[in-house]
């Protein structure tokens, strides 16, 4: 009943779109992936102390876990700007690593976020269901993928750049 509740029975959909130009306020990690739920929380804070909320977190994660030693993951996890306080970036760039989302064309998916454990039964459902769909269709394994915790709409988005492998 748990998994059924957290979205364990969500059918995960694959769909090419041209996305990006987020404002990102984040910080590199290097380490286990588990740790960006708190990097999240502090900088969601700090911003907060600052005058700016947030309302969508992420996470880009540029190794394969099953490939690279956990104490070596490269990762950054962070906050996304709201286009209300996007004028603040100057000011925000002497605290705090900023960048700009590349607008790209990416595979995209949606899950449905009812609560911290939404994120693990993700991990398990999209996962390996989008390396299908790369194989599937020709696009590289390669490349990080993003998570972008969207909390006012309740959903997980996904996103990794649709790169076409030549045959």
């Amino acid at each position: 009943m748990l998994f059924a509740n957290y979205g364990g029975f969500s059918k995960v959909n694959f769909q090419i779109k041209e996305e990006g130009g987020e404002k990102l306020v984040y910080q590199e990690i290097t380490g286990p992936y588990a740790q960006t739920g708190t990097v999240i929380n502090k900088l969601h804070y700090n911003l907060k102390n600052d005058n700016v909320e947030t309302f969508k977190s992420f996470g880009i994660y540029y190794d394969n876990p099953r490939f690279v030693e956990k104490s070596k993951l490269h990762s950054e996890a962070g906050c996304i700007l709201e286009t209300a306080d996007t004028g603040k970036v100057f000011w925000l760039k002497a605290k705090y690593d900023i960048k700009i989302c590349p607008v790209k064309k990416y595979i995209t998916a949606e899950f449905p976020y009812k609560g911290k454990m939404s994120i693990m039964i993700s991990v398990i459902k999209v996962y390996p269901a989008l390396m299908k769909y790369v194989k599937d269709n020709g696009y590289s394994e390669i490349g990080p993928i993003m998570e972008i915790y969207d909390m006012p709409n309740n959903k997980i988005l996904y996103r990794k750049e649709a790169i076409l492998i030549a045959k």
